[in-house]
């Protein structure tokens, strides 16, 4: 039986189309030649939102989108998207303040529908926001956005793509695809069996980040009429630098915004770099001149002074961005392009250009609009209200969930109901529904990741190494011995 569409990537991208086209009644095929969330989509600064230093280059209509998108994505998963204040110190000699009230202004105005808070005038000397910071900042401001478990969100969206139908196969790289007449013949191979064979689908989308301009040019024989510009962006994470939820955006001398962030209770998130990638797409690791630049602001903004031997875990990713001229690679725009291919007569081939976490679901659906008319029983948009996996919390309340699952597992502890309930939402409650007692979770790996726990992750969430599981579909590898790391590379060698 042939596919509606073929799905190349298993980033945010490829997820969320796969995740609407099979929600419309499109039979769909998406091949990850690694894991889901791999690269890019779990390397970024784990934010939703708008997009504040977009306004310096007017891009205001990837802001506007942008915020409604937030607002969207806290409503259908609450237990991956987060509200978080933000605190923006003031500098003078980068920005006047009132350039920057006027920002936050138009900012606040054009999230006018948003339920978060609204920015303020900050006077360090008598705010708690003040306290960390170094005593020569007297002035800032405070704004809202979100934060966001940014490979879980891929993860659940492909769930979700799954559970309408859609054929999600991880581990299987597309090796060419040609056109044949109205669909296209696609060899793919599966790593885990080292067997080949032929699928066919009426349309491609090429969501394959990095890789999008190599899948057009070397398996398609395609090409893009959009020049595409490689940036890496790299992150620190250290121990918890001050106390409170609210996180900073810091100005550096060279205008870019550097996020500090609370993050996983002990620890504090700093990123992201931009530093332009020459070299063939693949993993990235952070380089000793970007740890440098990352401590060396925190060390300006901040009473406690921070090096790279206090850097617990750093990642890196790297992001396929449409080259706009921009001479500098923070200025490049984050905004998507949508390339169509569709000769007469001929299959079509849609390649995802650029984008960010925040505006995934609106790019799915532009995607689908690019593709109309596909046969088969399309309906129209419906991911804007339908929740992702999990996110049916009643009232959006993940203390309230947290509470109940106290109640009903208190051996569990509080930190273990916590990060069940923002992994997995109501969907923990499937997971636990046969546990009794501690012991009937089985030896534990690290960070409260038990062997029920990665036996689920295995079945339902394609989880392929212990990597996975202590990186992407959860991050208690943070917080794992390397004894306890290794058992859990054992289990999977079983």
């Amino acid at each position: 039986m042939p596919y509606d569409l073929l799905v190349i990537g298993g980033g945010i991208n490829g997820a969320g189309i796969a995740r609407d086209a099979a929600g419309r009644g499109l039979r769909v095929l998406l091949v990850e030649q690694d894991s889901l969330a791999r690269h890019t989509s779990s390397a970024s600064s784990k934010l939703v939102h708008g997009g504040l230093r977009y306004l310096e280059y007017l891009h205001l209509r990837l802001v506007r989108e942008s915020l409604m998108e937030r607002d969207r994505l806290l409503s259908i998963a609450p237990h991956l998207v987060r509200r978080q204040r933000f605190v923006l110190p003031h500098r003078s000699w980068l920005r006047p303040a009132w350039a920057v009230r006027v920002g936050l202004f138009l900012y606040d105005w054009m999230g006018r529908s948003s339920t978060l808070e609204s920015s303020a005038l900050v006077r360090f000397a008598s705010s708690p926001y003040g306290a960390p910071l170094r005593p020569n900042l007297k002035l800032g401001f405070a704004y809202s956005d979100c934060t966001v478990d940014d490979s879980r969100l891929v993860i659940l969206n492909a769930k979700d793509a799954a559970e309408r139908g859609a054929d999600i196969r991880v581990g299987h790289r597309l090796v060419r695809a040609a056109r044949d007449g109205t669909a296209w013949r696609a060899d793919i191979h599966c790593e885990a069996t080292g067997e080949s064979y032929t699928a066919s689908a009426r349309a491609i989308v090429n969501a394959a980040g990095p890789w999008v301009a190599e899948v057009l040019n070397a398996r398609l024989g395609t090409g893009s009429r959009y020049p595409m510009r490689l940036v890496k962006g790299s992150h620190i994470v250290v121990g918890r630098l001050y106390e409170g939820d609210h996180a900073y955006a810091l100005q550096h001398t060279d205008r870019r915004l550097v996020f500090v962030i609370p993050y996983l209770d002990d620890y504090t998130l700093i990123g992201t770099t931009d530093v332009p990638w020459h070299g063939k797409p693949g993993p990235a690791e952070i380089d000793p001149a970007e740890t440098e630049y990352l401590c060396e602001l925190v060390n300006r903004f901040f009473e406690r002074q921070i090096g790279s031997a206090e850097v617990v875990w750093s990642y890196a990713g790297i992001r396929a961005l449409q080259d706009d001229g921009a001479a500098e690679a923070s200025a490049v725009t984050r905004d998507y392009v949508l390339e169509l291919d569709a000769p007469a007569g001929l299959a079509p081939v849609l390649s995802v250009l650029g984008g960010k976490i925040t505006t995934y679901r609106r790019l799915a659906e532009h995607a689908l609009e690019k593709l109309q008319p596909l046969p088969g029983p399309i309906r129209g948009p419906w991911t804007a209200t339908s929740p992702l996996p999990g996110g049916d919390l009643p009232g959006g309340d993940v203390d309230a969930f947290v509470a109940e699952l106290r109640r009903r597992w208190p051996f569990l502890g509080d930190a273990n109901c916590r990060r069940l309930a923002g992994a997995y939402g109501t969907r923990a409650m499937r997971l636990l529904e046969s546990v009794q007692s501690r012991a009937d979770m089985g030896e534990e790996f690290g960070g409260g990741m038990t062997r029920l726990e990665v036996d689920y992750l295995i079945q339902e969430e394609w989880a392929r190494s212990a990597e996975d599981i202590a990186w992407r579909h959860s991050k208690t590898g943070l917080r794992a011995t390397p004894a306890e790391q290794q058992r859990l590379r054992d289990y999977f060698g079983k």
